[in-house]
């Protein structure tokens, strides 16, 4: 996963003070992209990973249950989790099953023990649940190269397992690379897979051109720019708006590169036709950036994580395409869904997640207008609740303090007003909590209360009772009930 997608992007620094005319034309593109079946998207697509080294991970119903909430369609799971693909059935979400590393001996020796994977994980499940890849391993060539002769075996054999199912035109099969697998990645004309790899990586990838599947290469911005601070600019990195001086410049193909993915992504693509193959498309398996890190890793903030994934989703979903292929946009599946707390040291090693194992929103993503991808726009949907499992009388304080100093607007929880009922303190708590943090602008910490709120997507108004994030704001101030008033009718509740 994420700490080992240490790459080697050396860039010659000359490159970005080197102007060309900006309308230097593309190279001749490719034209030999197969046609995808019917099953497969025809439009690219944002997914999320789903890692599961989180403590308090949500059921594999609630899971299912987040996804359909957040308008997430395609996810990658590094398993075949049997309880989260039987949920994920009839739900339309999208779903990519691996292979662990750690079964690749048994699958690449024996077509028997592939055709029984297929069929415990594929066929048991498929098309109730839309299984559209398998991914063998992880990383292999780079983590575990004593199994690189098993790769491709066991590829074959559970291609050949989907063959005899008749499931080899609905299900692709490949495997995840780090990126460390192209050297001289800058400038992507002059890419080239590591050549100790090339037995391995041209029959794999004659494998998939011929089956019609997509290269998935695990490509990681924020270690490109953390390996080579000074080189490349962290405005490359993060995709902000640059000026022609700061673009970085192909000289061989004076193709301007905004950002640091799409040269990665060229890179792959040119590596690839360096062994004779053009018809196999990009599938980024893994992208994101970290929102916390160590001393060691000052640009893990939560700013830098909202900017990149923020900028990455609407990259993907505007069909923006690459400088050398600008009529192909690879999906893209971000790293990750969920904070994996269970995870070894560094400090960023767990915080790669989108949301907190409880469907907190680690940070606001700025994704509005992009599409249908986490349609609850995290940005301006947000509401500010009590958490479960708290007690009363800490609840209670916390309502006070909102209600009191806070200045919250608590007039809808007073008898008789329609946020009244449920009378308890939880209720009274949750409308008021998120009236001081509507009040407050969302800003970072105004949903805190000494940790006993948290932050949802999920529109807490029920009936005639309407939250605050969910009405238009006003700008003028109304009075404040007093404190003691609303905490003495949520008492009176319990």
């Amino acid at each position: 996963m994420a700490n080992s997608k240490l790459t080697t992007f050396l860039i010659t620094i000359f490159l970005f003070c080197f102007t060309v005319p900006s309308t230097a034309k593309s190279s001749t593109l490719v034209q030999e992209i197969k046609q995808q079946s019917p099953q497969q998207d025809k439009e690219p697509f944002v997914g999320v990973n789903i890692g599961t080294d989180v403590s308090n991970l949500l059921s594999s119903t609630d899971l299912v249950s987040f996804l359909q909430l957040q308008k997430i369609s395609h996810i990658r799971l590094y398993d075949a989790n049997p309880d989260i693909l039987k949920a994920l059935a009839k739900t339309k979400i999208r779903v990519i099953i691996s292979v662990p590393n750690n079964q690749l001996l048994a699958i690449g020796s024996s077509n028997t023990t592939a055709a029984s994977w297929i069929g415990r994980n594929v066929v048991a499940y498929y098309p109730e649940t839309l299984i559209t890849d398998i991914a063998v391993g992880d990383e292999v060539l780079t983590t575990v190269p004593s199994s690189a002769p098993l790769l491709l075996p066991a590829i074959q054999s559970l291609y050949s397992a989907l063959v005899s199912a008749n499931l080899h035109t609905q299900i692709k099969v490949s495997t995840p690379h780090a990126a460390s697998i192209i050297l001289d990645t800058f400038p992507p004309s002059q890419a080239f897979f590591n050549q100790s790899l090339t037995s391995v990586m041209l029959p794999l990838l004659q494998f998939l051109s011929r089956t019609g599947s997509p290269l998935m290469m695990n490509l990681y911005p924020y270690y490109v720019f953390m390996e080579n601070k000074g080189v490349v600019p962290l405005d490359n990195s993060l995709f902000k708006p640059l000026t022609p001086s700061k673009e970085m410049v192909d000289p061989n193909t004076l193709l301007h590169y905004t950002n640091v993915l799409d040269a990665m992504i060229d890179a792959a693509y040119v590596s690839m036709k360096n062994l004779n193959v053009t018809d196999v498309v990009v599938l980024v398996t893994e992208s994101g950036w970290p929102s916390k890190g160590d001393s060691k890793e000052p640009y893990a903030t939560i700013d830098n994580a909202d900017t990149y994934n923020s900028n990455l989703i609407k990259h993907v979903l505007d069909h923006s395409g690459t400088p050398l292929h600008p009529e192909i946009t690879s999906s893209v599946y971000i790293y990750e869904l969920f904070n994996e707390d269970l995870r070894s040291p560094p400090v960023s090693e767990a915080n790669w997640g989108l949301f907190y194992s409880n469907s907190t929103p680690a940070y606001l993503l700025h994704v509005s207008g992009s599409g249908t991808f986490l349609a609850n726009d995290t940005t301006n949907q947000t509401y500010c609740i009590a958490m479960d499992g708290v007690d009363s009388k800490t609840l209670q304080a916390a309502l006070d303090w909102a209600c009191g100093p806070g200045r919250a607007n608590c007039s809808e929880i007073q008898p008789g007003e329609d946020c009244y009922q449920p009378n308890n303190v939880k209720n009274h708590a949750s409308y008021a909590f998120d009236s001081y943090y509507q009040k407050e602008g969302k800003v970072y910490g105004s949903c805190d209360f000494k940790g006993v709120a948290m932050i949802t997507t999920t529109d807490p108004s029920h009936g005639s009772c309407v939250f605050p994030g969910s009405k238009k704001v006003s700008n003028i101030t109304r009075t404040v009930v007093n404190s003691t008033e609303a905490s003495g009718a949520a008492e009176r509740g319990q």
